[in-house]
């Protein structure tokens, strides 16, 4: 049997932590997520984001990433609030309830975690990040 690219089964493996993330957040009570609003937690940091840079992160349209938000919006989990630091500028922004969910799935993809061998774990947790730093391949790297 040939072996399938790497890339290939970490898109496959992070497909299975997302479903089974989500599927554990409805049985938890929390309402049901699309797997393009699960991935919007993913590049929320504390201190909130520019929905230009949001939709950037994620490689969608500025149109897409504002429906996501404001469906996001809708359960109480994000907010959009002005930018102390840029006239006009807008940021996205968990709510309390958005935090409280993202603590919850913390400890959630921990235990789904726990499927994979320690030190394999560890070893993904060293090199994964690294590809973030790397030019595309297109980009002649």
């Amino acid at each position: 049997m040939t072996r399938r690219p790497l890339a290939l089964v970490l898109l496959v493996a992070s497909r299975w932590f997302d479903t089974n993330l989500r599927e554990e957040l409805v049985r938890r009570g929390w309402p049901p997520l699309s797997a393009a609003q699960s991935l919007v937690f993913a590049h929320l940091p504390h201190e909130g984001i520019a929905p230009a840079t949001l939709a950037r992160e994620l490689g969608h349209s500025r149109q897409a990433t504002a429906q996501l938000t404001a469906g996001l919006a809708e359960l109480h989990l994000v907010e959009i609030v002005n930018d102390p630091q840029r006239q006009r500028g807008k940021l996205v922004i968990l709510t309390v309830r958005g935090r409280t969910l993202a603590v919850d799935a913390q400890g959630i993809l921990g235990k789904l975690e726990r499927h994979l061998d320690p030190s394999a774990a560890e070893l993904m947790h060293t090199e994964l990040p690294r590809l973030s730093q790397l030019s595309s391949p297109s980009e002649g790297a």
